[in-house]
């Protein structure tokens, strides 16, 4: 479907960086879509790093953050660089009709934007991402966070993170819940392009940071019999700290690091199921590419994301080491029984038009 007009109209798309993790992966997904349906796409960050092959068809901007260091931070830096960035669009871009701004720097930073049509796309659980029960003074930072999200709508990318959003900003009507796209046939193309070395495993794909609790599924992958081999895909912080659990529980001859993969889609595909074992989540994309790949999908229940993708045989308690070992034993005996049909919602074209709604844009 193609929009009907003489002259393209402009969709910016807002994000810190194009390194590496699910947020950056949906702004490249997103912003293909919303070029499938006719629109002049722009992507604008602020730090230069790239992890990604980029589409030739989105237009890319650079706003360096680290030239704005040397103001004070918070709302004075805040202010200046929402200017800047206001006065970048109009000269470079011109006014566009929808502008979705991810993550916590440029959500900060458009608050204070004179733009119209802003929308913030919410990816996380803000309450488990800044850990409110490890903080004091709890009402102040909700109140930070009103302050920035209750400037312009917002799309939280599960009803689990609607939720937990309403619980920090209060009840609104300028809150919706959107599921992130899934590129199915992008999917298939890129898992046809080389077939994996490795027979008989599992795998798991993420970020080596706490939320994604590679201990718990580490400890839990020694308590079975190992009978496939673990294939870790992804880089991060917490590397060497893995690397020494792994020598610890005497599991290094079952378990691979593969480091960061631009292309993870051939080992997700030939993997026997896949495991997901955060404690908190947004929408995580694996898990529907995992299916629109056909490979089963076992995951821990967290607060939002997973629970809305999965039938709950497939689930697992968070942070429950004997449970994770058991439904790793289930899906190792016959991983088959936990094969879940894609859902052809999630089609990219399909959620580019429901961001559209969100802004009345009428797409003919």
């Amino acid at each position: 479907m193609l929009i009907n007009t003489s002259k393209k109209n402009k969709i910016v798309l807002s994000i810190n960086s194009l390194q590496g993790a699910g947020a950056e992966r949906f702004v490249l997904t997103i912003g293909r879509a919303f070029h499938q349906l006719g629109f002049d796409v722009h992507v604008l960050r602020f730090d230069p790093k790239v992890e990604f092959s980029l589409d030739n068809n989105l237009t890319y901007h650079l706003i360096d953050y680290e030239r704005y260091r040397w103001l004070p931070k918070g709302r004075v830096r805040n202010t200046i660089l929402a200017k800047k960035v206001d006065s970048y669009i109009a000269k470079y871009i011109g006014k566009p009709i929808l502008l979705l701004s991810n993550l916590e720097r440029s959500d900060n930073i458009f608050c204070y934007s004179q733009l119209p049509n802003i929308v913030y796309v919410v990816h996380s659980t803000l309450s488990l991402y800044y850990e409110f029960d490890q903080i004091d003074d709890v009402d102040k930072l909700k109140s930070k966070i009103k302050n920035v999200y209750s400037k312009h709508l917002c799309v939280c990318v599960s009803d689990g993170v609607k939720s937990d959003l309403l619980k920090c900003i209060g009840n609104t009507d300028s809150v919706r819940a959107i599921h992130n796209p899934t590129d199915r046939d992008e999917a298939k193309r890129l898992a046809e392009l080389f077939i994996p070395e490795y027979q008989d495993y599992i795998v798991h794909v993420g970020s080596f940071k706490k939320a994604k609790r590679h201990d718990i599924l580490l400890k839990a992958y020694a308590q079975t019999d190992q009978s496939m081999s673990l294939l870790l895909i992804g880089q991060g912080k917490l590397k060497e700290d893995i690397e020494k659990l792994i020598i610890e529980l005497g599991i290094g001859h079952k378990v691979t690091l593969l480091g960061f993969c631009e292309n993870p889609y051939p080992y997700i595909k030939h993997a026997q199921f896949k495991v997901l074992t955060s404690d908190r989540e947004g929408c995580p994309m694996v898990i529907p590419e995992a299916l629109a790949l056909g490979t089963p999908v076992i995951s821990t229940d967290c607060e939002s994301g997973p629970r809305e993708m999965l039938p709950e045989k497939n689930l697992m308690p968070i942070n429950d080491i004997n449970a994770i070992a058991n439904k790793l034993t289930q899906a190792m005996e016959n991983s088959q029984q936990f094969y879940t049909p894609f859902d052809e919602g999630l089609l990219p074209t399909v959620i580019a038009q429901k961001y559209l709604q969100v802004v009345q844009y009428n797409v003919s």
